[in-house]
């Protein structure tokens, strides 16, 4: 198995910026209408849930809900928002930390993108089955979140192919299948379940790194 840091807690507001601090979950700060609509939409569907149903959730009148987000639409856009946004700077952290060896940032995008959809369970399932939901101008954005997350992905294991670490003759698909596999976490982990996070983590990194192909000597002198 590979080694893994034990998670601690945090606040999904406050950017991971100390060294590991990405790893950190705690319970989210939602705003509480965004809250609200997240455990409608995760419960109910986009399109099964009322307004009215969100407000008084979030203990609000309608008119009030209304007051900080004008339209259910508004609500979707602004939890998806929030989410790519946390999830895109803990990769972007993750990378950043990991140094310039491709197999120690593809170990680190793997268990970020592993550690969000585990801990943010239900925003990232509500981001991957509502995108249908979302009104087309803002289903542009929320499509190029998505590919920025991708891309961060595909140019690692395409360095990490090119510095001889991984051998997969296909790299772009071997690059989805890994992403694919990490976002399907959501649909299924509970962090009460048989499986601890970190045991899950390490299993599922050693299953990414079969993808692309891990040449462990690589390296070796």
């Amino acid at each position: 198995m590979l080694d893994l840091m034990t998670s601690g807690t945090g606040d999904t507001d406050v950017r991971p910026e100390s060294l590991g601090q990405w790893r950190d979950y705690g319970e989210s700060t939602l705003p509480v209408p965004l809250a609200a609509a997240l455990a409608a939409f995760a419960e109910h569907g986009y399109h099964g849930t009322s307004v009215r149903e969100i407000a008084a959730r979030a203990n609000l009148s309608v008119p009030g809900l209304y007051h900080h987000y004008p339209s259910k639409q508004s609500l979707l856009q602004g939890l998806l928002e929030r989410t790519m946004t946390d999830l895109l700077h803990r990769s972007e952290v993750a990378i950043a930390e990991a140094g310039e060896r491709p197999v120690d940032q593809f170990d680190a995008v793997v268990e970020s993108l592993l550690r969000f959809h585990m801990y943010r369970r239900e925003q990232a399932f509500v981001g991957s089955t509502e995108i249908r939901s979302l009104d087309d101008g803002y289903k542009a954005t929320y499509i190029s979140h998505r590919d920025r997350q991708q891309h961060m992905v595909d140019e690692i294991v395409f360095a990490g192919v090119e510095a001889g670490d991984f051998a997969t003759p296909y790299p772009k698909d071997a690059a989805r299948a890994v992403a694919t596999m990490c976002v399907g976490v959501s649909t299924w982990f509970k962090l009460d379940g048989e499986l601890g996070a970190d045991e899950l983590i390490a299993r599922n990194l050693e299953l990414a790194r079969a993808l692309v192909g891990y040449r462990a000597d690589a390296h070796a002198v």
